[in-house]
């Protein structure tokens, strides 16, 4: 009698990772990625090749404390068999969290409802050795409340050319951001923004404008004129990949993706 193939299954899983040896999530075929390692991990548990479908493709050198993806395998794993089967395959710097199968509709880029970044500057006059591939460095004093005004504006529906850069592949640079966070922990600034999605080094153009723009008598109306001018040559520097954290990404409860927990903080 024929034996019929198992039927299709689909995972998901939260990665935790220190992006800072790594040339990205994307696989790319000269170069160490995230993708790759992900893969060949969940691979082995699987017992056959996978691929796996990311929330967000992070540049080289951003980390990750809730990245999700999902990925379609024929295996059936238990969720801690998948987590910690693949961990003994990942490097120390990538972890999965969580997994768990999911609805066959589910996917990890275009379910998601929100995806939400942190970026954390380290603000003090000496550098530090041990958190320099964790946070950015800036020695001249910021006005984190000033930072955190100029944000405002760019609440809401824009075209966020202004912060795109010139290798972005997007069609449009229409975006929504729902909030935008800057305050100051002692000698950390922390920016957390949420939005429906981002443009190619979106986050970190906005950071390195935000820079700029809170030493202006006005800063609101500053990052205004640059938002409203749609031109990337008017916006501040790209800031340093070392302090992008891709937070968290939320999906429709049905889904039962958890939080991560965060504990970075």
């Amino acid at each position: 009698m024929e034996e019929r193939p198992a039927p299709g299954r689909r995972v998901a899983a939260l990665v935790e990772y220190d992006g800072s040896d790594y040339a990205g999530w994307q696989s790319q075929a000269h170069a160490r990625t995230l993708q790759d390692a992900v893969e060949h991990a969940i691979a082995f548990v699987a017992g056959a090749p996978v691929t796996a479908v990311c929330a967000g493709r992070t540049d080289a050198g951003v980390h990750a404390v809730g990245q999700v993806i999902h990925f379609d395998t024929a295996a059936a794993r238990t969720p801690r068999a998948w987590v910690l089967g693949a961990n003994t395959r990942l490097p120390p710097a990538i972890a999965l969290q969580w997994a768990g199968e999911v609805a066959a509709d589910f996917h990890a880029r275009h379910t998601a409802l929100r995806r939400i970044y942190r970026y954390y500057i380290l603000n003090s006059s000496a550098r530090s050795a041990l958190k320099r591939l964790r946070t950015a460095w800036m020695h001249r004093a910021l006005d984190a409340q000033a930072m955190h005004g100029a944000a405002q504006a760019l609440l809401g529906e824009h075209d966020f050319s202004a912060f795109r850069s010139v290798e972005c592949q997007s069609k449009t640079g229409m975006r929504r951001i729902e909030s935008v966070v800057v305050r100051r922990t002692g000698d950390c600034v922390l920016l957390e923004i949420s939005a429906n999605a981002y443009l190619h080094h979106m986050v970190r153009n906005i950071v390195g404008t935000l820079l700029e723009v809170q030493r202006d008598p006005d800063p609101l109306g500053a990052m205004r004129r640059i938002l409203e001018s749609r031109d990337r040559r008017l916006a501040g520097a790209t800031a340093p990949a070392a302090g992008l954290y891709l937070w968290r990404v939320e999906y429709p409860a049905l889904y039962g993706i958890p939080a991560p927990n965060g504990r970075f903080c």
